[in-house]
């Protein structure tokens, strides 16, 4: 039986916040907002990495914009695919378990577009045997149909087990151990102080590769 490990997108797989001050230096730049127009845009995304429809209108209302909101956050999700990068190491991870005989795949949070167009540009969505988006199939993380969907589509079924790494305790730990996964959870220094449940706690993705290889 082959083993199954599943994959949260953002901050775990790919560099989001590289990408996100990438896009807030040409938003500013194109504005002229200036570097306190910059700094605030990422103190705001730093401190809770609020829904980007929230972020968006706080956004609108600092600067005193006049596009609405919606349009603000479509311009976003169109140009951040462009500028996200996997972190070091990821592709050939994946690459590795695969060969080693794993099934692995994605569960994301987030719209369609943008989450799509993350997985086609940075070639996750061909490196991996499935995945799922929330914004595609209309269920979010922690819900366990999500995490059921990727693994379907991966081949697997969530009562065979299996592993779910992410960066968030509530959607991926929280979420992966409802369905039935063993879990392990990328401290970004999020979340202090949380009390959490996972096997295990990580610095960088490469130690998850480490972790699941050498898994019996």
């Amino acid at each position: 039986m082959k083993r199954l490990a599943l994959f949260d997108l953002d901050r775990t797989l790919i560099d989001l916040d590289t990408a996100f001050r990438r896009w807030a230096e040409e938003f500013v730049e194109r504005r002229r907002l200036g570097p306190e127009g910059l700094a605030w845009l990422i103190a705001q995304d730093q401190d809770t990495h609020p829904h980007r429809e929230v972020f968006f209108s706080k956004v609108r209302d600092c600067f005193a914009l006049t596009e609405p909101v919606e349009e603000l956050w479509s311009g976003y999700r169109q140009r951040m695919p462009h500028l996200v990068q996997c972190y070091p190491g990821v592709l050939a991870g994946i690459a590795d378990l695969r060969s080693a005989g794993w099934l692995v795949g994605i569960v994301t949070n987030g719209m369609a577009d943008n989450q799509l167009g993350k997985l086609r540009r940075t070639g996750l969505a061909d490196a991996v045997d499935g995945y799922a988006v929330s914004g595609v199939e209309g269920i979010r993380k922690p819900e366990s149909g999500l995490f059921e969907i990727a693994a379907q589509r991966c081949g697997a079924r969530l009562a065979e087990g299996g592993w779910m790494v992410g960066d968030s305790l509530i959607a991926d730990v929280g979420g992966g151990q409802a369905a039935g996964l063993r879990t392990i959870w990328i401290d970004r220094g999020t979340w202090p102080g949380h009390r959490h449940r996972a096997d295990h706690v990580i610095a960088d993705i490469g130690e998850a590769f480490v972790i699941m290889r050498d898994t019996r």
